[in-house]
């Protein structure tokens, strides 16, 4: 449990710097050639590690639904969404944002049991810790000044 918390936590914050680098990338090449770039990169990278640490098993991928294959295209939602996120609100609101969509979307897929999840009943201390996340989120997204550092370097510039 304690790797899979160190796992997480080391992914949120991966994310966020691959999404302030995608947000930098964007300001001198634009959506969709960030977009490209990185998924491209991504796509290399993965090969070249997958390959080292697996070998010719990297591409045994029987006993899968089909459909699951196509979260590579929904990464290029992702990508362009979080990027441009960044872009338009600054790292930390935009993130915190997305924290929120994902936790709130996970908890109603858990819920529900789609995606071949099993089901997990949700309870009143779930709904106290949705209200407690959602509500720190607002409270941070309402306080301090609106406009981002992105916005104040174009007006002084």
């Amino acid at each position: 449990m304690a790797l899979g918390m160190m796992l997480a936590v080391m992914g949120g914050m991966l994310v966020c710097v691959q999404n302030t680098f995608n947000a930098k990338v964007k300001e001198q090449v634009g959506a969709w050639a960030t977009t490209t770039l990185v998924l491209a990169l991504g796509f290399l990278a993965s090969l070249l590690v997958g390959l080292i640490s697996e070998g010719m098993g990297l591409f045994a991928v029987t006993g899968m639904e089909t459909w699951y294959w196509f979260s590579g295209i929904i990464g290029v939602g992702v990508v362009m969404s979080v990027t441009q996120g960044v872009q338009q609100l600054g790292p930390s609101h935009a993130i915190s944002i997305v924290m929120v969509s994902q936790i709130l979307f996970a908890l109603l897929w858990d819920t529900l049991g789609w995606f071949g999840l099993e089901a997990i009943p949700f309870t009143w201390k779930t709904a106290i810790g949705i209200v407690l996340i959602v509500g720190g989120v607002l409270l941070f997204q309402l306080s301090g000044n609106k406009e981002t550092a992105h916005q104040k370097v174009k007006q002084v510039g």
